[in-house]
């Protein structure tokens, strides 16, 4: 399923793939998945690792509202489970392989089949997430590389997960403190 953006949010997107896409972007991108493979390597029972892409990075400019963006591996053959930011839009798009980017606001999850081919459409690429939607990836065969893009800065972006079984509290850390969380809003 293809998620339709409006006008605003595709020039946004059109921005972001630009500057990730240029040559010098892409060599200096190439070295951080390079580290975040080996990170991903040496913790064999993790669904995923990341690490922090400085924004000065990007030759091209990046719109405004950008304050983070990130190299995220999802493993081969897994679920990354649910996770929302609730204070931050992410945008993200396919930079290596291929996945399923599910979305669930109310309901069952909606399906976003992306793929790293840079001339499928935007739309096949790329999505776009709002604060507090629910979202995980769902990984074939092989490791899956992916960029995104948060307007919450590197050091406030918050990570809500489901704290039990019972989906009725959350665990909430900041990716640049891995271990510290605290309990939150209940599951929707």
């Amino acid at each position: 399923m293809k998620f339709r953006m409006n006008p605003q949010e595709t020039r946004i997107l059109q921005a972001l793939d630009a500057a990730m896409r240029s040559a010098a972007s892409a060599s200096r991108i190439e070295g951080i998945v390079r580290r975040v493979e080996s990170k991903l390597y040496e913790t064999p029972g993790e669904v995923l690792s990341w690490e922090a892409i400085p924004l000065d990075l990007y030759r091209s400019p990046l719109p405004d509202m950008i304050r983070s963006s990130w190299v995220f591996i999802l493993r081969a053959d897994t679920v990354t489970g649910a996770e929302r930011h609730p204070n931050s839009h992410q945008r993200m798009t396919s930079y290596r392989g291929r996945g399923d980017f599910q979305t669930r606001t109310r309901g069952p999850w909606r399906p976003h089949l992306l793929r790293s081919d840079p001339d499928a459409p935007l739309e096949e690429r790329w999505i776009s997430i709002p604060p507090n939607v629910w979202h995980q990836g769902v990984v074939g065969k092989e490791n899956w590389v992916v960029v995104s893009f948060h307007t919450a800065a590197e050091k406030d972006l918050i990570e809500e997960r489901p704290a039990a079984a019972s989906g009725v509290e959350t665990r909430q850390r900041k990716y640049t403190e891995a271990g510290t969380e605290k309990r939150s809003r209940p599951w929707p």
